[in-house]
């Protein structure tokens, strides 16, 4: 099987390299082993939230310098300024070709409400999720927060007690009807997908209108975890029509109906360009030639090759193990490929849960172009992106998606340019 090129990872940084290269007219691959982080997502694309050394960042352009000097190896600093800026505007106007209706920009952070109630800033929220402008208050006054009786994903107490801690004064209700009564019947069942595939019937949709517009009284407006039809885009601005009210979604703890909305439409967009996209299979290793790839293997395409003229390595890092950590080293397990991380395994992590975890940074070794190396040597043909690469601390620089995005564009631009 020939390809020009091949992506190995369907999640975020995968797919978006795939897109960008697909619609330019490459024939590419994605090999993807299972679900995508993205099914884990809250709904919102950070970009750069702190530095490396704690400072909060509100504006990321401004800040970019000053990451460049605490960490020369953060994929940004590979990217520079000029760059960084480049790839953010045209990553927004990526998102609003592909469908996804996105809130807020790179010219500053908003903030994006968390399955707990409390305010985190990001750079990009998806469309009808509840945001605000201000880290002190919501654009709400006296909300109702209504869930699914016997959803346990969904903590309305702690919200509505956050809400008003922002001067919101919430009133929480329960929603229920036969259809979800018999969902129930298996209290595993009532997690966030399945009653979101309830709400594909536009006979339940319609049932929860009745309920809202019941109910909703006095509040001003209206909260409901993230579980809005499964296949749908169009449930919330009909209840929206139906009730007269402003409606907001919530992420929920994971599974995320957001976050699978977005591999959806982001995996339907790259096959509608042709791409092709493999579930459910695992790349085992490569025959290299000199210091480039010629073909990779696959569990289930067993002697059959994968040949292509570049390769991108989207795998994540220790979730989907595109990184591996043993008791003596972390290594990358396809090609074997050079990883930065601390000898001294004792170093890998601090005590403090909550204090910075050194392993977080562990990564792939790449050239200013994200090109690969082994023992040192640059692979002219292997590319890595996203959460595999060194440099970098998604959770406490809050700028896991935007590495992601960025850096598989930055690629997409490399090899069409070859």
């Amino acid at each position: 099987m020939k390809f020009d090129t091949i992506i190995i990872g369907g999640g975020l940084s995968g797919l978006i390299s795939g897109i960008y290269l697909s619609q330019r007219g490459q024939r590419c691959v994605i090999i993807s082993s299972g679900q995508s982080a993205l099914h884990f997502s809250s709904g919102s694309f950070d970009l750069l939230n702190n530095l490396p050394d704690g400072t909060s960042v509100q504006k990321p352009l401004d800040a970019i310098s000053e990451l460049v000097k605490q960490a020369p190896t953060h994929p940004y600093a590979k990217l520079g300024e000029t760059k960084f800026k480049e790839l953010a505007q045209q990553a927004e106007e990526f998102f609003k070709n592909a469908g996804i209706s996105t809130q807020g920009d790179h010219e500053e952070n908003h903030y994006r409400v968390t399955p707990m109630g409390t305010l985190k800033p990001t750079w990009l929220t998806l469309k009808n999720l509840l945001i605000s402008e201000n880290e002190k208050c919501l654009p709400i006054q006296h909300p109702g927060i209504f869930n699914i009786t016997g959803f346990l994903d969904f903590y309305t107490r702690f919200i509505a007690d956050e809400f008003l801690k922002m001067g919101a004064k919430c009133s929480i209700h329960s929603i229920n009807f036969p259809a979800l009564e018999n969902l129930r019947k298996n209290p595993t069942e009532m997690r966030s997908v399945n009653i979101a595939r309830v709400f594909d019937k536009q006979e339940n949709i319609k049932e929860l209108a009745r309920i809202l517009k019941a109910e909703s009284g006095n509040c001003d407006s209206i909260i409901l975890p993230a579980i809005t039809g499964l296949n749908r885009e169009d449930v919330v601005d009909y209840l929206r029509k139906e009730i007269n009210k402003p409606i907001y979604l919530l992420p929920t703890l994971p599974p995320s109906v957001p976050g699978i909305h977005t591999q959806q439409k982001l995996r339907s967009v790259f096959q509608q360009n042709g791409g092709v996209f493999m579930l459910g299979d695992n790349v085992l290793c490569a025959d290299i030639k000199g210091n480039r790839i010629s073909q990779i293997y696959s569990f289930n395409h067993g002697d059959i090759p994968f040949v292509g003229q570049n390769f991108i390595l989207a795998t994540g890092s220790y979730f989907s193990q595109g990184l591996i950590a043993s008791t003596e080293k972390i290594y990358e397990p396809i090609f074997d490929l050079d990883v930065t991380f601390t000898p001294n395994r004792t170093q890998w992590y601090n005590s403090d849960v909550f204090d910075t975890q050194p392993y977080q940074s562990f990564g792939i070794k790449t050239d200013s172009t994200f090109r690969c190396t082994r023992e040192g040597k640059i692979f002219e043909n292997l590319y890595a992106a996203g959460a595999i690469l060194e440099g970098f601390n998604p959770l406490k620089e809050g700028c896991g998606a935007g590495v992601s995005i960025l850096s598989a564009m930055y690629i997409a631009e490399q090899i069409l340019s070859k």
